[in-house]
């Protein structure tokens, strides 16, 4: 069973998931992929202590703050594949990005292989269940622009410019 609550941020309604005392999700109000692939029954749980804990991230946050995402349990339900990619966003730094082919080639790094297609990395990335917190709005297109935010490209401009990544075009 997995316990949710919601909240009230200034990109939207975000939905925080957990699993036992782990945090498995946290969506964008209209996300793509909303619930990911969740098999099991989604009750609210106001009062868990990870969802507690993510929501005083998350004000830290929205406060202009850069908190640490190891400060949660984070148990992000995927493949390995998505695993390897999903663990790679978190290196990334606040206020920077990197290329969805720079990702690609840190993915085939990281697995031992010679190469990796951008748009496998791209289809994890866009399965991230845990918004924000694994930044996959850090990932921009080849030429700088972006693209490809389950979240919505309006709501990855605003995240990365909270962050102080600077503008970038949208595609």
């Amino acid at each position: 069973m997995y316990l949710f609550t919601q909240y009230s941020a200034l990109v939207g309604t975000l939905t925080l998931c957990c699993r036992r005392d782990k945090l498995v999700g946290l969506w964008i109000e209209g996300q793509k992929y909303f619930g990911g692939s969740h098999s099991g029954e989604m009750v609210p749980g106001d009062s868990i202590p990870v969802l507690t804990r993510t929501q005083d991230w998350l004000d830290r946050y929205f406060a202009g703050g850069r908190p640490d995402p190891g400060e949660l349990p984070l148990a992000p339900e995927g493949s390995a594949f998505r695993q390897t990619v999903w663990a790679l966003l978190l290196e990334i730094p606040y206020g920077q990005v990197i290329t969805y082919g720079e990702l690609a080639r840190k993915t085939a790094e990281r697995l031992g292989r010679a190469s990796m297609s951008a748009q496998a990395v791209g289809g994890a990335v866009g399965h991230n269940p845990v918004s924000i917190v694994i930044p996959c709005h850090r990932l921009v297109g080849a030429d700088g622009t972006l693209t490809g935010y389950a979240g919505g490209l309006d709501r990855k401009q605003w995240l990365l410019r909270h962050e102080g990544a600077g503008l970038f075009p949208l595609k």
